[in-house]
C-alpha cells in the first residue's frame, strides 16, 4: 500500500433505508437453544479462581471463515429505519439492517449506527490493506426521540454464521481489531464512552437480565465484556488537556476499570483473549502490529462470571443523542478471531509475528 497519508476524513451521516433480513433473530433463539441443551451447569460455588497465565490475542491460528477485510468492492450495508431499540422501549423493529456479505447484523437491543460504510484508510494501516469500515452516527436512542443523554449503536459480528454454538474457552480464543483514533478536532466533546469493542459470552450462573423470564434461577446467563475509548475534556484531565482514554469492562464487581492513556492519535490495536479458566485478558498498543506481553493491561473475571463460550464480537458506537451533535467517526479494519487449540477449519496464519 502507499505510505501517502489520504485527505482527512468527511463523515456524511445518511440515511439509506434499504432492505435487510430477520435471520439474526432466528439465529439467536436457535444458538440459545444448542448452548442449553450441550453445555454442563457449573454449580454456584466459590468465586473463580485463576489457573491459567494470559495469553497474547491473536496468538495460535487465524479462524479464516470468521472476520472481514472490508476489501471488496461490493462491500454495502442494507439499513431498515427505523432501527431497533429494544433496550430503550421495548421495541426490536425487524427486519434489521445486515451487511450484504451476511457477516454483520444490526443490534438488536439498540439498532445500527446511522452511517456502515466501506471507505479508504484515513491513513496507512496493515500492509496490503486499502480499505476499512466507516461506522458513525448521530441519532443512537430511541428514533425520533432524543433522550439527551449517552446512548448507542450496536454493529454486531455474525460468528453464528459459521459457529453455530461458538467457541469454548478450551480452544484458548481471542479476537483483535484495528481502530482509527481520528483527530481532536473530530471527537465529540462530551466525556465518557464514544467507541466500544466488546465479546459477547456466555456462562452459567444466576440469571440478572431485568426482563429475563429467567431472572432470578439458575441458567445461561449472557453478558458483554470489552473496552471503550473515553473521550475526557482539559477541565476534567489531570494533565489540563483533552485527551482519551480506555476503560475496561469489567472487574470482578461489575465495575469498569480505568485504563491506559491513548496518547496518540491514529491506529490502534485492539485485543481481548479468553483462557480455559475463563479469564478475560485484555491488551492495547499503537499501531497496527501484532500484540505482544508488552500491551497487556489486565485479567479479569467480570462479574465474577466463568467464561464458557465466545459467542461473538461487536462495535458500540456512542453519542449524546440530542438530534445535532454527531459521534466521533471511526474507522476499523481486519477484525478477526484465533484459537490456539486447532479446530476443524482453522488455517494457519500467513504472517509471522512480530
Amino acid at each position: 500500500m502507499t505510505s501517502t497519508v489520504r485527505t482527512p476524513l468527511v463523515v456524511a451521516l445518511a440515511m439509506l433505508g434499504l432492505l435487510g433480513s430477520a435471520e439474526p433473530a432466528a439465529a439467536q433463539k436457535g444458538f440459545r437453544g444448542w448452548l442449553n441443551k450441550q453445555l454442563p451447569k457449573a454449580s454456584n460455588g466459590p468465586p473463580p479462581v485463576a489457573t491459567h497465565s494470559a495469553f497474547v490475542p491473536g496468538t495460535g491460528t487465524v479462524v479464516e471463515s470468521i472476520g472481514d477485510d472490508f476489501e471488496n468492492e461490493k462491500w454495502s450495508w442494507n439499513y431498515n429505519h427505523p432501527k431497533s431499540s429494544e433496550e430503550q422501549d421495548k421495541r426490536v423493529r425487524e427486519p434489521v439492517g445486515r451487511a450484504v456479505n451476511g457477516r454483520w447484523f444490526e443490534g438488536m437491543k439498540r439498532g445500527t449506527p446511522d452511517v456502515v460504510k466501506r471507505v479508504e484508510l484515513p491513513a496507512p494501516g496493515l500492509e496490503g490493506s486499502e480499505h476499512g469500515l466507516l461506522i458513525a452516527s448521530l441519532n443512537t436512542g430511541i428514533p425520533g426521540r432524543p433522550s439527551y443523554k449517552m446512548e448507542q449503536d450496536d454493529l454486531i459480528y455474525n460468528m453464528q454464521r459459521n459457529f453455530g454454538g461458538g467457541i469454548r474457552v478450551g480452544n484458548s480464543p481471542s479476537v483483535v481489531t484495528r481502530v482509527y483514533l481520528p483527530p481532536m478536532d473530530q471527537w465529540e466533546k462530551r466525556s465518557g464512552p464514544t467507541f466500544g469493542f466488546r465479546a459477547g459470552c456466555y456462562t452459567h450462573a444466576v440469571i440478572t437480565g431485568e426482563d429475563h423470564p429467567e431472572k432470578g434461577r439458575f441458567g445461561l446467563e449472557e453478558y458483554w465484556p470489552g473496552m471503550f475509548i473515553c473521550y475526557e475534556t482539559a477541565a476534567e484531565s489531570k494533565t489540563k488537556a483533552e485527551g482519551a482514554y480506555l476503560k475496561i469492562r469489567g472487574g470482578r464487581n461489575g465495575g469498569e476499570i480505568r485504563g491506559p492513556q491513548l496518547d496518540q492519535m491514529g491506529w490502534w490495536t485492539l485485543g481481548l483473549s479468553f483462557t480455559p479458566d475463563g479469564q478475560v485478558h485484555y491488551y492495547a498498543s499503537p499501531g497496527v502490529d501484532d500484540l505482544t506481553a508488552d500491551d497487556f493491561i489486565t485479567s479479569q473475571f467480570p462479574y465474577n462470571y466463568r467464561t464458557e463460550t465466545l459467542k461473538t464480537f461487536f462495535f458500540n458506537v456512542c453519542s449524546k443523542d440530542d438530534g445535532k451533535t454527531r459521534s466521533t467517526p471511526w474507522v476499523i479494519d481486519d477484525p478477526r478471531v484465533y484459537v490456539i487449540q486447532p479446530m476443524p477449519i482453522a488455517k494457519a496464519r500467513s504472517t509471522s509475528r512480530r
